[in-house]
């Protein structure tokens, strides 16, 4: 289980966001005292014929209870302990064994293409699903967004399997019933209800990933993982992913789902291509508030405050200026910094969208064709390709460009920004691309050059 932040808050008191992993909990006894009614005098006409909002939850969980699936990942752990001298140099071998995780999954297609969250199937030396009538099929990893932490498995074999539709997750609402369909603590098949909490939920502050959750209240606990958020027709708008906890991994009260568009989009682009299709805008900035408005000087309050462009992306291309505002992109209002990411994480290198900006009191309209993304994320690297120029200077003929490392394995051997990444498992390394097609968990050697043109190569057992 991973834990994503930790917040205070007077009503909850210390709780954390988490992935939602395998934890065990005791019933506490709560005691209810009821709220004694106060007569008070009103000087308005209660509306007396609303009509109530049907709250039927049925036909949503009887169409997607067979599409959801158990997942069994299974990995062997080698234990990890100190070595004599002598083992140095005659080796032996460390102990093994297997652990167990489990999750959910949602079947997205009829022939057992599965969607569900990159840490429920991550480091699995096998992987086993289990559907609503208890047969058990195996998998395969088809691809994974970690960033994104959505994964696509296929089932092996050919079937026809009942399976969730894609809603559009943009045009979901605030306060709209939800059903949370998953495998809780092994209970197989388990429908919760809530509502919609919020939208375009973002928690970069804690784990500097750039995501937009649905925020709903509908009770999601250990094994939930990668299961169905659904809406009232049983169509799947969301794929559930974190809980906020009181440090033992139960739920207290909010669940975060990525939305159906995003999932849709990455399991589209790993099933076309064999990997995800980034596109970017092309700004840099900060969503605004009342403070930072202030700061700046400008009335607007809401919305994505353009600091800086990219030289050769689509926005600067356009016409974006640095100090406009970003309001809108297509029919999606973007008032904050994760409402941007989210519609741009449903979109592909070449689309074109309309771009409305605030510049010195006037509203312009502006198409801006996305480009493809010069970096990939790659075990815990940042990469991009490199110039004929830059090749030239560094006296190779291949590599990729390391522009930042986040991998701690990494860093302490002396690997850095500036460095090339030269071979993996000794396969010359042309462009990301060539990296993409490369499995990051069947790595056992790579090779690096650093800026005074001597080779590296790391073996990993």
């Amino acid at each position: 289980m991973k834990s994503l932040f930790k917040y205070s808050a007077v009503a909850l008191g210390a709780a954390f966001l988490t992935l939602l992993g395998y934890h065990i909990t005791h019933e506490q006894t709560v005691v209810y005292t009821p709220l004694q009614p106060n007569t008070i005098n009103t000087n308005f006409t209660p509306n007396t014929t609303t009509k109530a909002i049907s709250t039927d939850f049925t036909t949503a969980a009887e169409k997607t209870i067979d599409a959801v699936v158990h997942i069994i990942n299974t990995s062997i752990e080698t234990e990890q302990r100190s070595r004599n001298f002598m083992e140095y140099f005659y080796g032996r071998s460390s102990p093994e064994y297997p652990r167990v995780g489990m999750g959910s999954g949602v079947i997205v297609s009829s022939d057992g293409y599965i969607i569900t969250n990159n840490h429920v199937v991550e480091g699995a030396t096998t992987l086993e699903i289990t559907t609503n009538d208890n047969k058990k099929y195996e998998v395969e990893v088809v691809g994974k967004d970690k960033n994104a932490d959505i994964a696509v498995l296929k089932i092996k074999g050919d079937y026809n399997f009942p399976y969730v539709r894609f809603a559009n997750s943009d045009n979901t609402r605030i306060g709209e019933w939800v059903l949370a369909v998953g495998n809780p603590y092994n209970l197989n098949s388990t429908v919760t209800a809530g509502i919609i909490s919020a939208k375009s939920r973002d928690f970069s502050d804690y784990d500097n990933k750039n995501q937009s959750f649905i925020q709903t209240d509908a009770a999601v606990n250990s094994g939930n993982s990668g299961g169905a958020l659904v809406n009232l027709n049983g169509d799947l708008i969301g794929i559930n992913t974190a809980i906020t906890t009181n440090g033992m991994g139960t739920f207290i009260g909010y669940s975060f789902a990525v939305p159906s568009n995003i999932a849709r989009k990455i399991f589209e682009d790993i099933v076309e291509y064999g990997n995800v299709q980034k596109a970017l805008l092309g700004v840099n900035g900060n969503g605004l508030n009342a403070s930072f408005a202030e700061e700046l000087g400008i009335q607007e309050t809401e919305g994505f405050y353009v600091a800086g462009l990219e030289i050769g992306m689509g926005a600067q291309e356009a016409g974006i200026k640095k100090g406009d505002v970003i309001i809108r992109i297509d029919d999606a209002l973007i008032r904050k910094f994760s409402d941007l990411t989210g519609y741009l994480g449903s979109k592909r290198p070449e689309d074109i969208v309309d771009v409305t900006v605030f510049r010195e009191g006037e509203k312009l309209l502006i198409p801006v064709k996305l480009k493809r993304t010069p970096f990939i994320n790659y075990y815990g690297m940042r990469l991009r390709d490199m110039s004929n120029k830059e090749l030239e200077n560094y006296k190779i003929k291949s590599g990729v460009y390391i522009s930042g490392v986040q991998n701690r394995r990494l860093s302490i051997r002396g690997i850095k920004k500036g460095h090339l990444l030269i071979s993996v498992n000794g396969e010359s390394i042309s462009s990301k691309d060539d990296v993409l097609a490369l499995n990051e968990e069947s790595i056992n050697e790579l090779e690096f050059m650093n800026t005074n043109g001597e080779k590296m190569r790391f073996i990993f057992e």
